[in-house]
């Protein structure tokens, strides 16, 4: 039963966190679309940026209450093997002894 309990309570965390994260940057969008563009349009398109900034904002702390994480960026990993010589694109790779000099 503890365990359930745990469960709503991280729901409890992550959906208050989501509403004030998706209300304060909308506000912070609409602020700043008043101060910064005329048209209604671009000031929409700024509440529209701030609501989406605050919902990816949340749904990466709400990933790390729930133990996972967002896409994680791996490094490739180096290998020790010889890489081939490079070639241009532009040029076909002709062996020596086919390219006309005899």
């Amino acid at each position: 039963m503890a365990e359930k309990t745990d469960v709503n309570a991280k729901w409890d965390a992550c959906l208050d966190l989501s509403v004030r994260r998706f209300v304060y940057s909308s506000l912070a969008g609409a602020f700043g679309g008043l101060l910064l563009f005329r048209s209604p349009v671009s000031r929409w398109a700024s509440v529209a940026f701030g609501a989406g900034v605050g919902i990816g904002s949340a749904y990466t702390d709400c990933s790390r209450i729930f133990q996972g994480s967002p896409a994680k960026m791996e490094c490739p990993k180096k290998t020790s093997s010889v890489h081939k010589e490079l070639t241009p694109l532009n040029t076909p790779s002709v062996p020596a002894s086919q390219d006309g000099q005899d």
